[in-house]
């Protein structure tokens, strides 16, 4: 699931922080939440591990070169690609946000099935998975 969006015309540390924040906002955490990202310059910056910090998230980097560690994200930049970039042109780059958010929030997390789910939506995976079993939580 997408917990967190935003958008900008460059991949720069305030738009990973921004994201964060975001995901902070809208997410309940008990106990510790690991944040996985790449190795890009946004995420290995000190701003970030910063801001990681201030909201008490371990960070996870993975091994540099290793494309499994960042297959799930990939393979939804790939379905967003085809699903939705692709199929027109976007007059700004307001419009495209715009397009992006609501593919993410009303088609990606609540509509669209995922094999690895069950063939369930992200969203209803969540509901059942938090109805089932208890969320963890570490001293």
């Amino acid at each position: 699931m997408i917990v967190a969006r935003t958008f900008s015309t460059t991949a720069d540390t305030a738009l990973v922080n921004n994201a964060v924040n975001m995901a902070v906002d809208n997410r309940t955490r008990s106990g510790s939440t690991i944040l996985h990202a790449d190795h890009g310059t946004q995420f290995t910056s000190w701003s970030f591990g910063e801001n990681m910090r201030r909201w008490g998230l371990l960070g996870s980097f993975g091994t540099v070169g290793d494309c499994f560690d960042n297959a799930a994200m990939e393979s939804f930049w790939a379905r967003m690609q085809v699903e939705l970039l692709n199929t027109r042109r976007w007059a700004t780059t307001v419009e495209l946000a715009a397009a992006m958010a609501d593919y993410i929030d009303n088609f990606y997390n609540a509509e669209r099935r995922h094999s690895y789910l069950g063939n369930i939506s992200p969203t209803e995976f969540e509901t059942l998975w938090t109805s089932t079993y208890s969320i963890p939580q570490l001293a």
